[in-house]
This record gives C-alpha cells, sequence and structure tokens, in this order.
C-alpha cells in the first residue's frame, strides 16, 4: 500500500499550516528553505509506502510536474538524524526523480520544488518505520572485495513518451545504479562515506540534470531521471564524485537510436 502526499486544502493547494503538524517542521524550513518564500501544495506529489518494510531501502518517488519549470527539488526527511537527501535541478529532464533512502524513524518525507518565481513548493508524504536505517553499516563491510566495484555504474536509458512523427524520442527516462556503501558516519567505527554529485550529460557535454546526494540515500544508490537529449543523441554520460573524491563515469547508450540513425542513413 502506498501513502500519498496530504493534500492541501484550499483551491490553489496551499495551506500555511503543516499538514503533518511536525515538532521538526520549522528547523526544516529554516534548514531547507531558508528564508525563501514557500507554500505547502498538493501539485507537488510525494509517493512512498505507508510503512517502511525495510528502512535501509524506502523507495521514494517525486513529481513536480504539474508546477510546470522548475529549477530544484530539494528532498529531505523531517526525523532523520541527517535530514538532507538530495537536491536535484531538472535541467533539462522533467521535475520528476525516484530513489531509495534511509529512514532512521517514522516521519514525514518531503519534497520541496524551486519555481522560477523564487517560492518552494512542499509537499511531503508521512512513512511509519521501525527506524535504525541511518545508524546500521553498509552491507559492503561484508564483502572483503567491495572496494574493488567502487563506483562502478549500471545503467539502462529507454523512451518515455511515444516517439514523434518524425521517429524520434522527445524524453528519454534514464535509471542508473551505483555501487557505493554511502556511509551516514553514524554507524560506530565507520566514517562518513557517500556520494555528492552525480551530473547526466549529452554527448555533447551539455548538463542535462544534477542529483547532489547525502547521506541517507540508500547503499548503491539507484535513480531514476527523465531528461531530453538532442533529436540526434546516440549516449548520455554520467559524472560524478563521492565525498573522497572517487571519480564516477559512464556512458549509456541511446540504443533505440542508434538504430533509427542508423537505419535512416542506409
Amino acid at each position: 500500500m502506498l501513502a500519498v502526499m496530504i493534500g492541501a486544502a484550499d483551491p490553489a493547494g496551499a495551506t500555511e499550516t503543516d499538514p503533518f503538524r511536525s515538532v521538526m517542521w520549522d528547523d526544516m524550513r529554516a534548514l531547507v528553505l531558508g528564508d525563501a518564500p514557500f507554500r505547502f501544495d498538493d501539485r507537488v506529489k510525494v509517493t512512498a509506502p505507508a510503512s517502511a518494510e525495510d528502512a535501509l531501502n524506502v523507495p521514494v518517488a517525486v513529481d513536480a510536474t504539474a508546477l510546470g519549470a522548475v529549477e530544484r527539488i530539494a528532498v529531505f526527511a523531517d526525523m532523520n538524524p541527517i535530514p538532507r537527501i538530495l537536491d536535484y535541478r531538472p535541467i533539462a529532464a522533467r521535475p520528476t526523480i525516484a530513489l531509495r533512502l534511509k529512514l532512521q524513524q517514522a516521519t514525514a518525507i518531503r519534497a520541496a520544488a524551486l519555481t522560477p518565481d523564487g517560492v518552494w513548493h512542499v509537499g511531503g508524504v508521512f512513512v511509519d518505520a521501525a527506524g535504525g536505517g541511518c545508524t546500521s553499516p553498509a552491507l559492503a563491510h561484508g564483502d572483503p572485495t567491495w572496494e574493488r566495484h567502487l563506483g562502478e555504474v549500471q545503467a539502462r536509458a529507454w523512451p518515455a513518451v511515444q516517439a514523434s512523427a518524425e521517429g524520434q524520442s522527445k524524453s528519454t527516462r534514464l535509471r542508473l545504479r551505483v555501487r557505493h556503501p554511502m556511509d551516514t558516519g553514524l554507524a560506530p567505527g565507520i566514517p562518513a562515506f557517500f556520494i555528492e554529485t552525480l551530473v547526466v550529460r549529452d554527448g555533447d557535454g551539455r548538463e542535462l540534470a544534477r542529483i547532489d546526494s547525502h547521506e541517507p540515500v540508500s547503499e548503491n544508490p539507484v535513480f531514476t531521471v527523465e531528461v531530453t537529449p538532442p533529436a540526434d543523441g546516440r549516449a548520455l554520460l554520467v559524472t560524478g564524485r563521492d565525498n573522497n573524491g572517487t571519480e564516477i563515469r559512464a556512458s549509456v547508450p541511446l540504443a533505440w537510436r542508434q538504430s533509427s540513425l542508423e537505419t535512416s542513413t542506409r
């Protein structure tokens, strides 16, 4: 069963009262939004399980497409000891992202979407959790070979919408998984070790999307985004780094486009 964001009461989709009545909301607002104007807005849809079966891997999806243009999406969890989850910039992408995260206890998980007028639109969902996700050591530490695979990327891309009249897809869905322990620094004797940045570019190096992640993202993180590469693009480039300077790099072929281009040139 999925829990979905508590909607706002007024027709505009906003209310001044935190729908979750969280004792941490004022702190979260100051930490993530600063002094910028905000509104609780049911157009920012956050979905997650109503109860987390595994506090180390809680699937969460954010969809802010109903807002139109969005410059940033910040995801955070009120009651986590490290509340910030990630900051997403959909530069040439749809304002949607899916991921898995760690929860320490039952909490509101929120997404704040920044529109070009400088206003943050805040949605969220409450997830019940037995807890311990942020203070448990990564499973990788039980594998003596984990360092050999550090930073390895597994990724797949496919058309996210029907092809256009010219036979080319307008949007590309990208799902990528990076081998990394994503240590929070809260497990005894294990320092913080996590991916800081992942960038998706087209073949010409143009930035399409940027993910700045934090410690509570799950081990071996999986992200799903929708980007818009050039119509003649044949691959996406994923680059990144962790807080120890380990570089991440992968090329993701757009196989259906390659086949189309090869057919058209015969």
